[in-house]
């Protein structure tokens, strides 16, 4: 079973949050899984390049905004909203209320 490092919330900086989310697919991925919650690789793909996604992925996850988890086959990526709150109070709502993708 494949495991991902995510990196704990206290250590999230905020720079690194924000250069990540600077990617209109990854901002876009991350306002889909708000929108719907959990969704597998496959529902957040856009027509991209299945390498191209894993590097968006990895960016995510790596800038504490994204945890993916493995079930079965089906990796399922989450926006770790309750913990971004808590240490970003109000941000994530911020950036997810712009635009409307």
């Amino acid at each position: 079973m494949e495991r991902y490092e995510h990196p704990v919330i206290a250590d999230v900086d905020i720079c690194r949050l924000f250069a990540a989310l600077s990617d209109p697919v990854r901002l876009a991925m991350v306002r889909k899984l708000a929108r719907h919650g959990a969704l597998n690789c496959a529902a957040l793909t856009m027509d991209r390049p299945r390498s191209t996604m894993s590097h968006h992925f990895r960016v995510l996850r790596a800038a504490g905004l994204v945890r993916t988890t493995v079930s079965g086959t089906e990796h399922v990526n989450a926006l770790r909203e309750t913990e971004l709150e808590a240490r970003f109070p109000g941000l994530l709502r911020l950036i997810l209320e712009e635009g409307g993708d």
